[in-house]
């Protein structure tokens, strides 16, 4: 069971500066130049990066 409710699915690339957000299920975002996606809209966090180091997670949740 999940510990938190997701309020907003975001990232922003520091390599081409673009902010992505996912806002449905399965909806798999990536930005323009290829370097991170988020995924899972308000259902879930899934995230990946060619490297982390250029992720910037811009996610909100709330504890439940």
């Amino acid at each position: 069971m999940p510990t938190y409710k997701v309020i907003k699915n975001s990232a922003a690339c520091s390599l081409c500066g673009e902010v992505i957000e996912s806002k449905y299920r399965w909806d798999f975002v990536s930005c323009s130049c290829g370097e991170i996606f988020v995924d899972g809209g308000l259902d879930y966090l899934r995230r990946g990066a060619k490297n982390f180091d250029n992720f910037i997670d811009l996610s909100v949740t709330e504890e439940l």
